[in-house]
C-alpha cells in the first residue's frame, strides 16, 4: 500500500511532464561526467532532441526532480545525484560525452549553430542546410546521404528537395542494396573537404525498401502520396513493398497495452491531443484505455475543448507519436505491427 501511495505522489508530481522533459531533468540530476557517459550511447538526433529540452528547462523544482530520479529507480534500478544548471552544464556534458569536435555541432545546434565532418557531420546539420549541400548532386549520391542518416531526419531533408526530384531519390533508396566501403569513403571524402575534416567511415548496408518505407513514414500525407503514387506509375511492385513496410497512425490499434503505455509516457499531452483530433473513435478509446481514469477524463474534457485545427498540424503531431512508437520498436521495448503481414521488432 505504501508503494502504492508513494507511486501515486510520483505520478502526480510529473503530471503535465512529457517523457522527454522527465528524460532531460534526470540527465541534469545526474552530473557532468554520467550525464556525459550516458549520452556516448545515445543516437545523434536523440543527443540533439534531449539536448534541446535540456537547455529550455528552467525552474526546475526539487520535487519534480526527486520524482522523476525515484520514477527512475523504480524502473531501473540505479542511483542519480543532483544538480541543476544550464548552457554552460551542456557544453561540459556534451564535451565529456562526444569530444569537442563532435559537440561543437550540437552545442551550437542547441545553443547557437556550428557543424561537424563528412557523412557524420549531416547528422548534426539541420535538415535544410543538408537539402542545400546536396540538392545539386546525382540522384544516387543523394539516395546514398540520405540512406546514412536516420529516418526522421531524412524525411525532412526529402521535404526541402524539389519535388521533382523526390520520388527519384526514394526509389534509388528503395532499390539500393548496400554501398561499396571505397564509394562510401569516396562520399564521405567529398564531404569532408567541404566541411574541413577527417572522419573514418566503415562500410554500410545501407538502404533498401524498409528504409525507404521509414523516411516515407515520416513525410506529410501530401507529400508521402505523391511521391508514392509516382513510384507506382515507374513500379507498381516496388510501390507494394514499400507499402507494405510502412507504419501509419491507424497502425498503433495492432499494439499491445504495455507497449502503447510506452508510447503515451514519452508523448507530451498538447501533442497527443492534436493527434487525436483527426483520429477514429476506436482509436481514441484505444488510447484512452490505456491511461488512468483521471488522465482519460481530462484528455477528453481537453479534447472537447480544443478548437478547429489545421489538417498539417494533425498529420505532424500523429508523426511524432509515430517517432515516439518507433523509437521504442527500434530499441526493442515495444513491437509494432506494420501494414499486412510486417512487423517490426
Amino acid at each position: 500500500m505504501a508503494d502504492d501511495t508513494a507511486l501515486a505522489t510520483t505520478e502526480d508530481n510529473l503530471a503535465g511532464v512529457s517523457g522527454p522533459e522527465r528524460a532531460a531533468i534526470f540527465m541534469m540530476s545526474l552530473g557532468e561526467k554520467n550525464a556525459a557517459e550516458v549520452l556516448k550511447h545515445m543516437a545523434p538526433r536523440d543527443v540533439q532532441k534531449l539536448g534541446l529540452v535540456m537547455s529550455s528547462l528552467s525552474n526546475v523544482s526539487n520535487e519534480k526532480v526527486e520524482s522523476v530520479v525515484a520514477q527512475f529507480v523504480d524502473t531501473a534500478n540505479a542511483q542519480s545525484g543532483v544538480g541543476v544548471d544550464s548552457d554552460e552544464y551542456i557544453k561540459n556534458m556534451l564535451n565529456n560525452a562526444l569530444g569537442e569536435d563532435k559537440a561543437g555541432g550540437i552545442i551550437d545546434r542547441i545553443l547557437v549553430g556550428k557543424n561537424s565532418k563528412g557523412l557524420e557531420s549531416l547528422k548534426w546539420m539541420d535538415p535544410r542546410a543538408v537539402a542545400e549541400v546536396v540538392k545539386n548532386e546525382h540522384p544516387q549520391i543523394i539516395a546514398i546521404v540520405l540512406s546514412y542518416l536516420e529516418s526522421d531526419h531524412a524525411a525532412e531533408i526529402l521535404h526541402h528537395l524539389p519535388e521533382r526530384a523526390r520520388s527519384d531519390v526514394l526509389m534509388r533508396i528503395a532499390t539500393l542494396d548496400g554501398v561499396p566501403p571505397a564509394a562510401l569513403q569516396e562520399l564521405n571524402e567529398v564531404l569532408e573537404n567541404q566541411f574541413s575534416g577527417s572522419n573514418n567511415v566503415q562500410n554500410s548496408g545501407v538502404g533498401g525498401v524498409k528504409t525507404a518505407a521509414d523516411i516515407l513514414n515520416f513525410m506529410d500525407g501530401a507529400s508521402e502520396a505523391a511521391i508514392t503514387e509516382t513510384i507506382t506509375e515507374t513500379d507498381k511492385d516496388l510501390a507494394e513493398a514499400i507499402q507494405g513496410q510502412m507504419f501509419v497512425f491507424e497502425n498503433l490499434l495492432e499494439v499491445d497495452d504495455k507497449g502503447m503505455q510506452a508510447i503515451l509516457r514519452d508523448v507530451e499531452s498538447e501533442q497527443l491531443i492534436v493527434a487525436l483530433k483527426g483520429a477514429d473513435d476506436t482509436m481514441k478509446e484505444k488510447i484512452f484505455g490505456n491511461m488512468s481514469s483521471r488522465a482519460a477524463d481530462m484528455m477528453r474534457e481537453d479534447l472537447e475543448a480544443k478548437g478547429p485545427v489545421k489538417l498539417k498540424d494533425v498529420e505532424d503531431a500523429q508523426m511524432e507519436v509515430l517517432s515516439v512508437a518507433k523509437r521504442l520498436s527500434d530499441s526493442g521495448e515495444i513491437s509494432l505491427g506494420g501494414k499486412g503481414d510486417e512487423e517490426y521488432v
